[in-house]
């Protein structure tokens, strides 16, 4: 016996960035914390000024599974950027609705209650789950950064040195 799909049955959409939280209600860390997020976001933007296939924030959920946003499990980075998109006003980034893209960099801001997430959990979700190329931890007290590129062949990141003047650039 064949099996007889129901013509008049229309699946339901996932949900949107409308529909979905975009606020994990949490402050940032510091004041410290807030204005280095807010300059790093005005420096990134800045950056990118002349391409409109840019797309820079913050604080912001990222969406990668249905799953994940129905366990209201949603995954905020300080910072990230994300290449060959449309720039526009988002509530959230949904990759189901950005064809499948994911962050191309993300910059999270340590602090004493949110050091131990952004090296571990964090880290692993942006490796092999949304394959983020770039990583950086910046404590903004110590003004020290770290900076990670995703190996492909393990979906884990590997340590950048920075370079002879300490510097530490990104491909992008």
């Amino acid at each position: 016996m064949a099996f007889q799909s129901d013509p008049s049955f229309v699946p339901t959409p996932p949900p949107g960035e409308d529909e979905l939280p975009y606020d994990d209600g949490e402050p940032m860390e510091s004041q410290r914390h807030r204005k280095q997020m807010e300059l790093l976001i005005e420096v990134l933007e800045l950056h990118w000024k002349d391409r409109d296939d840019v797309y820079v924030s913050g604080n912001m959920a990222i969406y990668f599974s249905e799953l994940q946003a129905k366990k209201n499990d949603f995954r905020g980075p300080d910072v990230f950027v994300v290449l060959d998109t449309v720039r526009r006003e988002r509530k959230s980034w949904v990759v189901w609705q950005e064809d499948g893209r994911t962050p191309d960099v993300v910059i999270e801001l340590l602090s004493e209650t949110t050091e131990k997430v952004d090296r571990t959990d964090k880290m692993r979700v942006y490796a092999k789950l949304l394959h983020v190329p770039e990583y950086y931890l910046f404590d903004p007290f110590s003004g020290v950064l770290e900076a990670y590129a995703l190996d492909n062949a393990t979906m884990s990141y590997v340590p950048v040195a920075p370079g002879a003047n300490g510097d530490v650039a990104s491909p992008r």
